[in-house]
């Protein structure tokens, strides 16, 4: 790589090198994130959650008119149907609906497949003496899934919620999706009805969660929720878990490349930049063993930045959380990543599997020159919802199992109580339970022979 004049690259993202003295505590620095716990968000969304479980839809009704300026009569009304949602997907023009069949189809392959992998059936196995041990898998009855709208449409993440979750078995998915100012966003909906949503209502905010969590007059409540939203939103699924399930409480987006000079440094500052435009507390990390190669990408940020419509919110997000490292070698940068435990993970090099080997922490992983982080968020196939914040070290993307639960299953035979009865007595007398103890004897031949 042709080593570039200084005076010519611009350094609107920071610059690291693991051989400083101070790395680890700059690193820390760079990747500390506390969710903002503001004492006024929690208050609010606390008041709307016990108004919404105290008046139902009159408190639904209310909230929604307020927030999203609507005057809708009633709960009921805020619900679209399948005929509109049918023609919205109708009223996609030819690319754009070919488009969204193709990444649906695709995101349903994955997780048909993640469902086989999964043994959707359970298993079951007997013993010599008759006892049969086994679990038994059965899918959520209702999910509810959260689209965010207002300043951007997620057409992606209506497919990448609903779709697993029908897959997995799910009987019926409610989707609640604000609009502000009544307006409707063609592509969500249409999205909606190639997902197989079955009921969609006009709602957003803490007062969606709240009725989604505890049902209302016109909502039913639903075992679990899932997909990303703002702050209030955050703030009510966080209230409502133990009430309902929940997929994750998400932060902000984050990409990690790790690259060896091969790429097109264009490619890579774009990669960094498809993270930056989310919002200003995303984050954009590029580790390399080739201080010229940062060069280079240092000044193809500096060149592309103005090309973007979202360039202020890239800016911001780069000079604040973003950040070009050296390392001192490839090795290096797998342990700098699995340190970092990033939410997407490019390793974007030659023969990228011996380096995917060395990974034990990332939400998804993308191996080679062509495969864009962006594939991911929209077609690729696997989910796009993802663990944030360091999570990835303990929890995975969201699937077909987040859908599904398991129950043991315990047939123990007459032959089989003689044995398990005396073990379970022995460690009952010892808890100092003896309700248990004895009820386990109960079962036992010498007692009954008595």
């Amino acid at each position: 790589m042709p080593s570039l004049n200084k005076q010519e690259i611009a350094q609107p993202i920071a610059r690291l090198d693991s051989n400083q003295a101070d790395f680890s505590g700059q690193l820390r620095s760079l990747l500390a994130f506390e969710a903002s716990e503001d004492e006024a968000i929690d208050r609010a969304v606390a008041q709307i959650l016990f108004d919404v479980k105290k008046r139902g839809d009159a408190a639904v009704l209310e909230a929604t008119n307020r927030f999203d300026r609507l005057s809708a009569n009633s709960v009921a009304a805020l619900e679209i149907s399948q005929a509109e949602m049918q023609a919205a997907l109708a009223s996609l023009t030819p690319a754009r609906r070919s488009a969204l069949e193709t990444a649906a189809q695709r995101v349903r392959g994955y997780h048909e497949k993640q469902k086989t992998e999964c043994g959707s059936a359970g298993f079951s196995y007997t013993e010599a003496d008759g006892t049969i041990l086994g679990q038994k898998v059965t899918p959520l009855d209702r999910v509810g899934i959260y689209v965010p709208g207002g300043k951007a449409a997620y057409p992606s993440s209506v497919l990448m919620n609903a779709i697993p979750a029908k897959v997995a078995g799910v009987q019926e998915v409610i989707m609640v999706v604000p609009t502000p100012d009544g307006v409707k966003n063609p592509l969500v909906l249409a999205a909606a009805a190639i997902a197989g949503v079955d009921r969609v209502f006009t709602i957003g905010g803490a007062q969606a969660v709240a009725a989604l969590a505890y049902g209302t007059e016109t909502i039913p409540p639903v075992d679990k929720i899932v997909g990303p939203g703002n702050a209030y939103v955050a703030a009510a699924k966080r209230r409502v878990f133990g009430t309902v399930g929940i997929d994750m409480i998400a932060g902000p987006s984050e990409i990690l490349v790790i690259c060896d000079g091969s790429t097109d440094p264009d490619w890579i500052a774009m990669d960094l930049f498809s993270q930056a435009e989310h919002d200003e507390l995303a984050q954009s990390i590029l580790l390399c063993p080739d201080a010229a190669y940062l060069d280079a990408v240092s000044a193809s940020i500096a060149k592309l930045i103005d090309t973007m419509p979202r360039q202020e919110i890239i800016r911001t997000s780069l000079a604040n959380r973003g950040a070009l490292i050296k390392v001192r070698s490839m090795q290096e940068a797998c342990e700098i990543a699995n340190d970092i435990a990033a939410e997407h993970l490019e390793i974007s090099t030659e023969n990228p599997q011996q380096w995917a080997d060395q990974i034990r922490h990332a939400g998804a992983m993308f191996l080679g020159r062509f495969s864009s982080e962006a594939l991911g968020d929209y077609c690729a196939g696997p989910n796009h919802v993802l663990p944030t914040s360091r999570t990835a070290r303990f929890s995975s993307p969201l699937g077909v199992y987040d859908f599904q639960k398991r129950s043991s299953m315990i047939y123990v035979s007459e032959q089989g109580a003689q044995s398990l009865g005396q073990v379970a007595a022995e460690l009952a007398y010892g808890e100092g339970l003896q309700a248990h103890a004895r009820s386990a004897e109960y079962r036992l031949k010498s007692i009954l022979q008595k």
